[in-house]
């Protein structure tokens, strides 16, 4: 790409298998994160880190000017109250990126990992400070924001492919599984690529088969959420 990628949350579990993804396409990779020490213990060699808090507009504007795309995989707090409740990152801490990103008319890719049963406002999950209901809302952030985006919704994470080799996306929210974290990661760096891409939101699995044949053949399997999004 003509400029950095930027990898919010690039030392988390997910986030940094995405940092290592894009070292190995020779991307110029830039990580924002709040804390230093990760950093130093999980930074692969190449990337630039710029610290950085969602939740603090003003700390994400020098990682994020002119760049080419974001991918965010922030990780929420479950608390219901206070600084690391879900709507400071899921939500709020969206939109301080997609408004630090667009600086300048600067018009990125935007690649939001959001999260199985966003849409199912019933869900137990949604007791841990209606984690679900912000988790939407950070989703319809990216939709609204008229930027090209890809909104990925995981199943349950895991560490290895014990669920399967074979990933399957689906879309409509209403199936389940697990989905292995290098898979997730995979899934973003290709969204970057991959025009079918763009304008659409899918929860992913993994299941026993063979692999797909491709990510654009993949991608271009889904349904646009609105309209094609240039």
């Amino acid at each position: 790409m003509e400029n950095s990628v930027v990898v919010v949350g690039g030392a988390g579990r997910v986030g940094r298998v995405v940092v290592q993804r894009l070292l190995e396409r020779r991307e110029s990779v830039r990580v924002i994160g709040r804390s230093v020490p990760q950093a130093l213990r999980h930074l692969a060699p190449g990337a630039v880190f710029r610290q950085g808090d969602v939740r603090v507009p003003q700390s994400l504007e020098s990682g994020l000017t002119g760049c080419s795309a974001v991918v965010y995989c922030v990780e929420p707090g479950t608390a219901k109250s206070g600084p690391d409740r879900p709507e400071t990152t899921a939500c709020h801490g969206v939109r301080n990126v997609l408004e630090a990103a667009t600086a300048g008319g600067n018009r990125p890719h935007m690649v939001l990992i959001s999260q199985l049963h966003a849409t199912h406002q019933g869900h137990p999950l949604n007791a841990y400070g209606r984690l679900l209901s912000w988790r939407f809302a950070g989703e319809e952030a990216v939709r609204e924001s008229g930027l090209p985006y890809t909104v990925v919704r995981p199943g349950w994470l895991i560490d290895d492919r014990k669920a399967g080799h074979r990933v399957r996306l689906d879309q409509g929210d209403q199936n389940t599984g697990q989905v292995a974290r290098q898979d997730v990661a995979e899934a973003c760096v290709q969204a970057l690529y991959t025009p079918a891409a763009r304008g659409v939101t899918f929860e992913m699995f993994n299941e026993p088969g063979a692999p797909f044949p491709s990510w654009s053949e993949a991608y271009g399997s889904l349904a646009w959420d609105r309209t094609p999004v240039a």
